[in-house]
């Protein structure tokens, strides 16, 4: 499905142009058609309901082949059957309702379902079957796309993770020499971060309603009065594999979208950490990049293998979040019982999450072609016996020596220590010998505390 190159010349946004290509699993579910393909089953699906309900006597229950059939069209609805929608909507100018007429057309010639026409779209407003809709496509970009992508992520985080759990590296706090930590301890960082605010999306109910034009099911109770309808709604909604949201006025209140987006937004800002801290690490020469053979750095500088998959993801996560955040600030807000401004931005879900696609392509491209440098890690921690500061006046704390940060921030602040000064310093203290021998034997690449085993247990 995805567009021709030379529709993809043309394209105003780059996810059906120069990234086409990489969004294509996204492009069945938040195109039009993924739009009127979700809309078709909910029609389907509310009809189907409608005929097993015993109270509504005017719609003979249908037979399993009949429901076979319609679920078959639900199913299998194509692209020209989209082109169709498209077509009747010039005339209704009505996006809904040009499915309802579709359904219509495909059921007036089968002499077992033609008597149920009026039956589609039965006491619904469009939002009965919008919010259905966007539920269903949201799910389904989770749960079949996303959701991989992300573990896919993870995985190759947490095989760095391991790979790399005993190799030092000095950290870096306000853009200063710290503590040493290892290069695996810092990816399982990101590991349990990003394993968090996967937990906690996949765990996202997607709600939905099915009551009416203001959420009070008048329609329903004026023709069908003895039907509990509230109950009838619930199952039916859950039916779908959704979670049924019993209050709402015209429109289902979007506070579920905005969890997704919220939760979304998370996801990418830890990308985003991620993506600025491995740029700075190959800046520093920590980790080199493959080469690709014919692949251009610079236009003018032929020495430049660029980061660019990080920059890539940078900056494809920084757009998807900023229309996540407004996604969770916007949708929630009606006014009263409904306003139209949550339509254009539904349109735009898919947007987002084509950018935040891209991010995670990008992104674990990028960690694939690195490969650490233990032996720029080795000469920064070898010029930065200063850190072991840190250690020597804690041992000293613990043994009651005097004002031992005070004499350690003397001894090093804003000074070049060496490991000579720094191991004559601890000679001269009066120490125990086994607490001092530690103090003489440690370095600052085995100044690492546990973030080896940290690393490992991710």
């Amino acid at each position: 499905m995805s567009p021709s190159a030379d529709t993809a010349l043309l394209a105003l946004s780059p996810l059906d142009g120069r990234y086409a290509g990489k969004v294509d699993a996204l492009r069945p579910i938040f195109s039009e058609f993924g739009l009127i393909r979700a809309r078709v089953r909910v029609e389907i699906e509310w009809l189907i309901a409608l005929a097993a309900e015993p109270a509504v006597i005017e719609l003979a229950p249908f037979d399993d082949t009949a429901v076979a059939r319609l679920r078959a069209f639900a199913d299998g609805l194509s692209v020209q059957d989209a082109a169709r929608v498209k077509e009747i909507e010039r005339t209704t100018n009505h996006d809904v309702k040009a499915v309802e007429y579709l359904i219509k057309e495909r059921l007036e010639d089968d002499a077992e379902l033609a008597p149920a026409l009026e039956f589609v779209h039965f006491a619904c407003t469009s939002e009965d079957i919008n919010n259905l809709a966007y539920a269903l496509m949201l799910r389904e970009a989770r749960d079949a796309v996303m959701a991989p992508r992300l573990r896919e992520l993870v995985a190759t985080l947490r095989g760095m993770a391991h790979a790399h759990a005993d190799l030092p590296m000095l950290s870096r706090t306000h853009g200063q020499t710290a503590s040493p930590t290892t290069v695996g301890k810092e990816m399982a960082n990101v590991v349990a971060r990003l394993e968090r605010q996967r937990d906690v999306l996949e765990a996202l109910p997607m709600p939905g309603k099915i009551n009416g034009a203001v959420g009070n099911y008048n329609a329903h109770v004026a023709a069908y009065p003895e039907v509990d309808w509230a109950a009838f709604s619930q199952r039916f909604v859950e039916s779908l594999g959704l979670s049924w949201q019993p209050y709402t006025t015209q429109i289902e209140p979007h506070d579920g979208i905005a969890e997704v987006s919220d939760a979304m937004k998370r996801i990418g800002t830890i990308c985003i950490d991620l993506c600025r801290d491995v740029w700075g690490y190959i800046s520093l020469g920590y980790f080199r990049q493959s080469v690709k053979a014919g692949e251009v750095g610079s236009s003018t500088m032929p020495h430049k293998v660029n980061p660019i998959d990080f920059e890539n993801a940078e900056g494809n996560f920084g757009i998807a979040n900023a229309l996540f955040e407004h996604f969770a600030a916007k949708l929630p807000v009606s006014r009263w019982q409904r306003d139209l401004t949550d339509s254009t931005v539904l349109r735009a879900l898919g947007t987002a999450f084509g950018h935040s696609l891209i991010g995670f392509d990008a992104l674990t491209r990028g960690l694939g072609k690195l490969s650490a440098n233990p032996e720029r890690l080795a000469a920064d921690l070898d010029a930065a016996w200063e850190v072991l500061a840190e250690a020597v006046q804690t041992v000293m704390r613990r043994h009651g020596l005097p004002q031992p940060y005070e004499q350690l921030k003397a001894l090093t602040r804003g000074q070049g220590i060496s490991e000579a000064s720094m191991r004559e310093f601890i000679a001269g203290l009066d120490l125990p010998a086994d607490a001092k021998q530690r103090l003489v034997d440690m370095t600052p690449a085995t100044y690492i505390g546990r973030a080896a085993e940290l690393a490992r247990r991710v």
